[in-house]
Formats: C-alpha cells, sequence, structure tokens
C-alpha cells in the first residue's frame, strides 16, 4: 500500500470527525471570541483568573493578556486570527498538520481518537485475519489428525488455537492503542501472546494425552506468530508514511522553559513517525523566545496560570510537562486531575537526557514514586552474546560476499593505487587498531587533508567532512553512496576491535578535543554501523552525532542491535547523507 493506501486510511477519520466537531455547540464567548472571566471583563495570564470555560475555535487561543496591554486596559489576543501552527510551510522541520481541505481545529482529541481507534482495529483485524487462515489451513491440511486414537480433530485444535490467541492478545494488552505504531512494547506483548497461547495448548494437550497438538505448539503458532508480526509492520509503514505527510498526529502541549520547549519541538520534528507535533506551549513568563509570542514557530498560549484552560481545551491530545521553574509535585497532582475525562495524556519528562527503556524503574517508597536508574549493560551474558553473534555473522557474511569483495577490489584497482585503505582509529578503552576499508580517494589523501581542513568543510566540531571532496575518486564515489567501501571492516569485526552495531569509531586527533561525555562511547566497542548511520550519516552536526553516540552506549540491548541492522538496510539503498 502505498501514498494512496495512507492516505484513505486517515482520510475518512479526518473527515467524520470534522463533521461532528461543527456540531459541537461554541462556549459563551464576547464579541471579540474571548471566553468571558469570572468578573465580566477579559482576563490576563498574569493578574487575572483564566475564563471559566475555553475559547473554542482553531484560531482562539485562551484568553491571555501581557504586561503591555495592562497599561490601556485592553486584553491581548495574540492569536485570535492565526492558525494552531505556524502555516510557512518554508520553516524548517514544519508539519503540516493536516491538507487544507482539513477541519478546522487540527489534531484535536476527538479527531484523533478517531484515528486511533480505527488503526487499532486494522491491527486487530490483521492480527485476527492471520490467525484464521492459518488455523483453517492447518485443519484443511489435517494437522494433528494423526492415525491413533492419541489424535485430535483438527477443527477443534484450530478453534482451540485461534481462542488462545485472542485470550493472549487481550491479556497482554496487545491491542492497546497507546503502544500500537511505535516502539518494541508492541512487538513484546505480540510475542508474549503467542509463546502464551502455545504454552498453554502445549499442556493441555500433555494432560490429555494428545500428540496432535505438537504440530499446532512448534509449527502453526509460531508461524502465525510471525505472519501477525509481518502485517502489523505493514499497518506500521502505513501509519508511518501518512504521519510524515501530517496525518494521525497527536497535538502537543508543552509546558516550560523556552529552552525546554524548543527541546522537545525539534526532537518531535525530526522524527515525525512517533506522532507527536507540538502546536502550542506554556512557558512560566507567557512568552517565547526574545519576548516574542512563539517557540520555534510554536504559539505560546500563557503562562502556568492558563495552563489547566490550555490543557482543557480538547485541543491536545498529549500534555508534556518538561523542565519548568517552580513547578511542585502538588501542581502537577492537580493537572493530573484536571486533564481526567479530558482524553488528554499526561507526559512527564523525568530530566535523564538519553537514558531510557530497561534502565529506568519505578520504586516507590511510601507511595512516593522513585526512578531507579541502573547502571548500562556493558559486560556479562548480554555483552558476551553480541561479541558471538558479531563474530558469526561476520564470518557468514565474508562467506557469502566474497563474489562482491572480489568485483570491488578490482574496479578499485584499475582505478590506479591500492586497494584497501588502513587508518588508525581509537576503539574500545581508547585502545588503537587499525581499519581496514576499500580505497574511496587518491592514495595520497592524507597530505591533502591538512590543505583542505583551512577551507570551509561541512563537518562541525572535530569532524571533517565535505560533501564535495576532491580527494574520492569516480570509483569511491559509488562505493561510499552505498557504504560499499566500509565492507573490509567486516575484517575488523571478526578481529574483535570492532562490532557490527556500536558508536563510530573516531580518529586520535578527534578524541585529543572530546569532552569526558564524549569519551563514554570508548566503553564499547565501535561499530560498522549505528545509530549515526541510520540517523542522517555524514548529515549529522557534531553534537547529534556525540548524542545519538551516547544514547547507544546508555541504552544498549540486543533489541537495538537488531533495528539498527535492519534500519542500516534501508538507509544503505537510500544513500542519504552518504559522501
Amino acid at each position: 500500500m502505498g501514498r494512496s493506501g495512507a492516505r484513505s486510511l486517515f482520510s475518512r477519520a479526518r473527515s467524520d470527525d470534522a463533521a461532528r466537531e461543527r456540531a459541537v455547540p461554541a462556549s459563551p464567548s464576547g464579541t471579540d471570541g474571548v471566553g468571558p472571566t469570572t468578573n465580566g471583563t477579559s482576563s490576563t495570564a498574569h493578574d487575572t483568573a483564566p475564563a471559566t470555560g475555553p475559547a473554542t475555535g482553531p484560531a482562539t487561543g485562551p484568553a491571555t493578556g501581557t504586561a503591555h496591554d495592562r497599561g490601556n486596559g485592553t486584553a491581548h489576543q495574540p492569536y485570535a486570527d492565526q492558525p494552531f501552527v505556524d502555516p510557512d510551510p518554508t520553516q524548517p522541520g514544519f508539519i503540516r498538520i493536516w491538507d487544507d481541505d482539513g477541519p478546522g481545529q487540527p489534531g484535536s482529541v476527538a479527531v484523533t481518537a478517531s484515528w486511533q481507534v480505527k488503526f487499532g482495529l486494522a491491527v486487530a483485524a490483521s492480527d485476527l485475519l492471520v490467525v484464521t487462515l492459518c488455523s483453517g489451513l492447518a485443519a484443511v491440511v489435517g494437522f494433528g489428525a494423526g492415525s491413533s486414537d492419541r489424535g485430535t480433530n483438527p477443527w477443534v485444535l484450530a478453534a482451540a488455537s485461534i481462542g488462545l490467541v485472542v485470550v493472549g492478545l487481550v491479556s497482554s494488552r496487545a491491542w492497546d492503542l497507546r503502544v500500537l505504531g511505535h516502539g518494541a512494547e508492541e512487538w513484546s506483548r505480540l510475542f508474549r501472546a503467542f509463546v502464551n497461547a502455545a504454552i498453554v495448548l502445549g499442556l493441555a494437550g500433555l494432560v490429555l494425552e494428545r500428540l496432535g497438538v505438537r504440530p499446532w505448539v512448534f509449527g502453526v503458532l509460531p508461524v502465525a506468530g510471525l505472519l501477525a508480526m509481518s502485517g502489523r509492520y505493514g499497518l506500521r509503514r502505513i501509519l508511518h508514511r501518512a504521519r510524515k505527510e501530517g496525518r494521525g498526529l497527536l497535538s502537543v502541549l508543552a509546558i516550560g522553559t523556552d529552552e525546554a520547549v524548543r527541546d522537545l519541538i525539534e526532537r518531535c520534528r525530526r522524527v515525525p513517525h512517533i506522532g507527536w507535533v507540538v502546536t502550542g506551549a506554556c512557558t512560566p513568563t507567557g512568552y517565547g523566545e526574545d519576548g516574542t509570542l512563539q517557540v520555534a514557530g510554536v504559539p505560546v498560549l500563557g503562562d502556568l496560570d492558563s495552563l489547566t484552560q490550555s490543557a482543557r481545551s480538547g485541543r491536545f491530545g498529549v500534555v508534556a510537562v518538561a523542565t519548568t521553574p517552580g513547578w511542585s509535585p502538588k501542581r502537577l497532582h492537580r493537572l493530573a486531575w484536571d486533564l481526567e475525562g479530558t482524553g488528554s495524556e499526561l507526559v512527564v519528562d523525568p530530566g535523564l537526557m538519553e537514558v531510557a527503556g530497561p534502565r529506568l524503574h519505578v520504586a516507590p517508597v511510601d507511595g512516593l514514586p522513585l526512578l531507579r536508574l541502573t547502571e548500562p549493560r556493558l559486560s556479562g551474558i548480554p555483552r558476551l552474546a553480541k561479541l558471538m553473534f558479531d563474530r558469526l555473522a561476520s564470518a557468514a557474511l565474508l562467506l557469502v560476499l566474497a563474489p562482491i569483495f572480489a568485483t570491488i577490489a578490482l574496479a578499485v584497482k584499475l582505478d590506479g593505487g591500492p586497494v584497501f585503505y588502513r587508518q588508525t582509529r581509537v576503539g574500545q578503552r581508547g585502545r588503537k587498531f587499525d581499519i581496514v576499508k576499500f580505497r574511496s580517494m587518491v592514495p595520497d589523501a592524507d597530505r591533502l587533508r591538512s590543505e583542505l581542513a583551512a577551507d570551509d568543510h561541512h563537518g562541525s566540531g572535530p569532524l571533517f567532512k565535505m560533501r564535495r571532496d576532491p580527494r574520492v575518486t569516480r570509483v569511491g564515489t559509488l562505493l561510499r553512496r552505498y557504504s560499499l567501501d566500509e565492507l573490509p571492516q567486516l575484517f575488523n569485526v571478526l578481529g574483535g576491535s570492532m562490532s557490527l552495531v556500536g558508536p563510530r569509531p573516531p580518529l586520535p586527533g578527534e578524541v585529543e578535543v572530546y569532552s569526558d561525555a564524549a569519551k563514554r562511547k570508548f566503553l564499547v566497542r565501535p561499530g560498522m554501523t549505528g545509530l549515526w548511520q541510520v540517523s542522517g550519516r555524514s548529515d549529522l552536526s557534531w553534537e547529534e552525532s556525540v548524542r545519538l553516540d551516547l544514547r547507544y552506549v546508555e541504552n544498549w540491548t540486543p533489541a537495538m542491535d537488531l533495528v539498527i541492522l535492519w534500519k542500516t538496510v534501508s538507509a544503505v539503498f537510500r544513500g542519504d547523507g552518504a559522501y
């Protein structure tokens, strides 16, 4: 399913909810479009209580005022005639929430809930269809019938399998709308559902002495689980494509300082497939950057005193609390109460940069929730398994890719100069090693680097990158575009100096200016690919490259390696950011 499939999946939700929103009566308002206040006059965010009812409509923000308005007694409405998101499509990272013919109030809770439900129904239908087809086909073939009295009616086994899988999916909350479409939790719950169904079916067969369940436990259900995962992956791709086009997004109200709000906005724009788009903000002062009424193109709806009115307006599917001076636990508790029944989800930034997943645990103490931060898994059985996987996979790849190695070696040799290029890099615990690559530059490239370094180059910080490096040969341009020049690093992986997945191996000169935080990447072996490879490659800034390396070190899991390897294939074939 391509762009048309993605558009059709969400267009119905958009049109249906637009009709519902038009049918909702507006809150009482004055002639200027601002809801009445408790004293009959327009309120300000700084010196009066918020309005009794939130202002409605797509372009109306909360009834807020500014210090400049108090002198003449007028109420300031900076966004009364503006759309909810900066409409300038040339803005960096701009995401159009809906098409121009969409509803007047984009990203509202009502609109969001509809596409979420429809996507959840599509996932459930896919799961049930796969299980039913697999079970029915197995029953037709006669799996489990046998020729002895210990055989079982295949159709009974089919019905039992379908029932057990459905119970497993429900009990493991594999259809929870909050986990569908992103993250690894969806796959974990789906896996548990099918494993539990297989275990129960196997135990039942053991108790009843029915040997016919074995092909179902070890064949039918595992195949059905893999096909269900494939179906969900296809639906996820459709969802992600729709989100990149501005549909199927959750509207977010960001609360925090200017810097914290901007950071959240930029992160949401970098990864639109997550499904969040910040469409409003509340700051401690009620102002944005440099005294304006916006942060990165997102309107500031007021200060913390007007927060409840903005949060309960029905425009936001998520209310995100970031770093906010003066924000007390009582205030957070009150906000959680205020959001009850609104359909909005409350999320809180714990302030732990690039630490997530299995390292975070909630440890309550007498009702006080505390975040327990465990150490990163840098040794032990998981790391030993990673080392064994690297060795075996690299050896297998070297055998399979031998014809490609020979072809590339011949092309490089005919281009003039040696086939391989060796360069000293810094690896785990600061140990130096020689990295091996197919030569993609002229033989005296290292000598010419000092001359080119004086000119402007694309890299930032210690990195040296040029989008059109004159040292790259004609063959090298093709090799670099598809990362074929890095294939000989499989010898480094086989020898143990590198890993298939890990941080980027730096040059010794780069390490000399590393900060203490950047040096944490040396806790693990460098990799042929990593988060930097699947997140932009050479287009990344120095700060972004360091951030991704630290994220990998702090949050490594075997599942993360598998996801990165899967994404690397797509990134290499696209050739984005490679030069």
